[in-house]
């Protein structure tokens, strides 16, 4: 009776203990997002982002290009409301079991409103400030142009801090003439560009484009023929 009686009492510190540090965090978080928010407006950020010469519309991006991207980042991303929970279930365990931050779980959107605010350090209070964005980002413009966003503020190695400056830089042409190999090429780059840039490893880059290809299998966006012939114009150059 004792040692189930004291069982309960470690469990009940540990519960208060969990509670309290995600309250301390949560509280820390707010206060960073209101630094940010009042620092420089939502508007103002996505203003500025629009203002760029080489900033490219929805419009002009091929549709397996956001496929891809979609596939790989952010499969749920047109049926959550900025988070996904069922990622972020996936990322914690994964985190748990690993000892370590190993899986992030963000979507496009949290991703997007990392890289207009905050670093890129794996931080609690920082993912809780994301998160806040997140939603303000949700509530005031469309899925598109959330996307639209995403694809003009990630890195894409070599230089390159939007799709219209990769697209020129690698394959010598504009988003919107992209072919499929070059879309689903340049899609699976922005998760490690230091690795899968093509001008690092073209070896490197070919696997990834390989799990871009897959994972459009898997999604239901091409055929596994699609995804041969694909594979099959890089093995040709």
């Amino acid at each position: 009776m004792k040692v189930r009686t004291g069982i309960k009492w470690a469990a009940a510190v540990m519960l208060m203990v969990v509670l309290c540090f995600s309250v301390t965090v949560a509280v820390k978080g707010y206060g960073l997002y209101r630094e940010a928010i009042d620092s420089v407006s939502l508007e103002d950020k996505v203003a500025s982002i629009r203002a760029k010469e080489n900033y490219t519309t929805f419009d002009q991006l091929p549709e397996i290009y956001v496929d891809a991207v979609l596939s790989v980042e952010d499969h749920r991303f047109y049926n959550h409301p900025g988070i996904d929970v069922i990622a972020i279930g996936r990322a914690v365990f994964n985190d748990i079991k690993a000892g370590s931050f190993v899986e992030g779980g963000s979507t496009v959107t949290q991703q997007l409103a990392k890289n207009m605010y905050f670093s890129q350090e794996k931080e609690l209070v920082r993912k809780a400030a994301e998160v806040l964005v997140a939603f303000d980002l949700e509530r005031n413009y469309s899925k598109n142009e959330i996307l639209e966003l995403y694809v003009n503020t990630i890195y894409y190695g070599n230089g390159y801090y939007c799709v219209k400056d990769a697209s020129n830089g690698y394959f010598g042409k504009e988003p919107e003439d992209m072919t499929d190999y070059e879309s689903t090429l340049l899609a699976g780059i922005p998760n490690a560009p230091s690795c899968y840039a093509p001008t690092v490893s073209q070896e490197l880059a070919a696997r990834r484009q390989q799990q871009v290809l897959d994972r459009l299998v898997k999604c239901g966006y091409f055929t596994e023929e699609r995804a041969l012939e694909t594979m099959a114009v890089g093995s040709s150059r």
